[in-house]
């Protein structure tokens, strides 16, 4: 008996040691092989089965175990790859004794495939049934799925193409090798491959543990498959703005952070493969240590900003709220007036830009006593990427995150989390159409002061509400954020802008209430303010602004931010 468990190759063994008074066949192996406890329940991998659309890696992978003395059976694209590597593996189709047919729709659909995959070793009639139809059992499954995800995340998709991309045979392969965990090796992620290769050297097969989170690492990806199928196809809303009956989130994990908000805190990210458009999970991070839970958050704010302007622009943010914004002729000039909003808060602040950092722009970051946390950009000119990465005294740590400027291919929908489920809303990312507003004071505006009221609106709906942005010549003065009152937002918009208020424009991102903010304008000497309106208290409000020369927009629309 003890020779017989140390024969790996003796069939016994081979179906797991569980055929023939396995319990004790096992407690020898465990006695013989005390760290080899994992393992003795496990077949000797001598088959193996790639059907895969991602290839990364797979070259090597099936070299090596090619090496180990594993046959290899595969399937058309997959055989061609293999083969064109130099590396024998049997067609599928000539071991079944059936043609792939209907352009490949079906080519492992077959009992000899799936008998010998779902075949558990451990029962006798299951080992006699697939020898009686001359069924080879496969002990590892290698698949990956065709890409539907990325297919539908396309401009140019079609219904036809991305039905032609739903997978029916790898999914079927993938779920019976996951079922029958306990006998077979599921591989779906290139990644899977070292740990699976490392375990068959030294051992010659893979243990219980591994199978179990492979199997567990299978499923999750077949559902994640199905879902985004089941999302494509889901019948459209008749009305824009109806949401629908369900909405099935499906994130994968990314990272864990240090810490979250603050340092007691657990913290992971995660990705949402639906978000198509510009986004942190799809940026690169060329230089600096790993990204907070704050950063990230921030970074989204500077992304979200820099990103909605058409000119060259920056923005600097501190705890998601711009400190300071600009736009000008050239990224190195807005840079430069947007720290100039409000340089105390800028210190240690993420920064936003719409343009590839040039030398310029990264020569004035890395001079004064300028410091920042992050930077997130399109891209990077080198001499830009040396400079903040050799010359500031932070150039250790500054993370650079490159991020090409893509517009979301649908309307993104936003999710804030409350104590038993979700709210869902339409992001406030649709454009404004100054067309609409109205002036309700009288006068002339000059086409300056309309300028800066327009960025001052557009500006003002990335501030946490109650808001205040004041404004001038297209950069940003002052702000008063996250105000529980209205008033007192304006008190600190005026203060952090101090004498650059005369002559600035100012705008609210929700109506005033009462006419004192119009008279705290007035004293600062703001010269035009823009707000939706929609108050009672309007029609004291437009007197306010007139007594004062104060000329007055009124959008129709409110830009809250909680």
């Amino acid at each position: 008996l003890g020779n017989l468990v140390c024969d790996a190759t003796h069939p016994l063994v081979a179906a797991g040691g569980r055929v023939l008074g396995g319990n004790k066949v096992a407690a020898v192996s465990s006695a013989l092989n005390p760290d080899q406890d994992q393992m003795t329940d496990a077949p000797v991998i001598q088959r193996a089965l790639i059907s895969v659309s991602d290839k990364t890696d797979l070259a090597e992978f099936a070299q090596q175990l090619a090496g180990l003395g594993i046959e290899l059976y595969s399937t058309g694209g997959t055989r061609e790859h293999l083969t064109g590597h130099g590396l024998e593996a049997r067609d599928i189709s000539q071991y079944t004794e059936f043609p792939e047919i209907l352009d490949g729709r079906v080519k492992t659909l077959h009992p000899k495939v799936f008998g010998g995959i779902l075949c558990r070793h451990d029962l006798a009639d299951d080992l006699a049934v697939i020898q009686q139809w001359g069924i080879q059992r496969f002990e590892l499954v290698v698949v990956n799925l065709y890409p539907f995800q990325q297919t539908v995340g396309r401009q140019d998709v079609t219904r036809q193409l991305a039905i032609e991309n739903i997978d029916i045979g790898g999914p079927s392969l993938v779920r019976a090798a996951a079922k029958n965990s306990d006998f077979v090796t599921i591989a779906t992620d290139p990644r899977q491959y070292p740990e699976i290769l490392d375990e068959i050297r030294q051992h010659g097969r893979t243990s219980s543990a591994l199978r179990r989170k492979l199997m567990h690492q299978a499923f999750e990806m077949t559902a994640r498959y199905d879902r985004a199928i089941a999302d494509f196809f889901a019948p459209q809303p008749a009305e824009p703005g109806v949401f629908p009956s369900k909405i099935n989130l499906s994130l994968s994990h990314q990272a864990d952070l240090r810490y979250g908000e603050n340092s007691h805190q657990p913290a992971a990210i995660y990705a949402n493969p639906q978000d198509r458009g510009s986004n942190l999970i799809a940026a690169e991070q060329l230089h600096g240590k790993a990204l907070s839970f704050n950063n990230y958050l921030d970074l989204d704010a500077a992304l979200a900003i820099a990103q909605s302007l058409e000119e060259p622009a920056c923005a600097v943010i501190k705890h998601t709220n711009p400190c300071g914004a600009a736009v000008d002729d050239s990224l190195a000039a807005a840079c430069h007036r947007a720290f100039d909003g409000d340089p105390m808060s800028a210190f240690g602040s993420i920064v936003g830009f719409n343009r590839i950092v040039d030398p310029a722009t990264a020569d004035f970051l890395a001079t004064g006593d300028r410091f920042v946390e992050a930077i997130i950009a399109p891209d990077f000119h080198p001499q830009a990427l040396e400079t903040l990465t050799q010359r500031p005294k932070w150039k250790k740590n500054v993370r650079l995150i490159r991020c090409p400027l893509q517009p979301a291919s649908q309307p993104r929908v936003g999710l804030r989390q409350i104590h038993g489920g979700m709210l869902v809303q339409h992001l406030d990312d649709r454009a404004d159409d100054p067309a609409s507003w109205q002036q309700v004071t009288s006068g002339d505006l000059d086409s300056q002061t309309r300028r800066d009221l327009k960025f001052a609106w557009h500006l003002v709906r990335f501030v946490k509400s109650n808001a205040i942005v004041i404004a001038s010549q297209r950069a940003l003065c002052g702000v008063g954020a996250g105000q529980m009152s209205r008033v007192d937002a304006v008190n600190i918009a005026i203060d952090k802008a101090g004498d650059r208020s005369q002559g600035s424009v100012l705008a609210s991102d929700a109506f005033f209430p009462f006419r004192d903010s119009i008279e705290l304008a007035a004293a600062a000497g703001i010269k035009a303010i823009i707000q939706p309106g929609g108050s009672v208290k309007d029609p004291e409000v437009i007197d306010a602004c007139q007594r004062h020369g104060i000329q007055l927009l009124m959008t129709g629309q409110r830009h809250f931010l909680h």
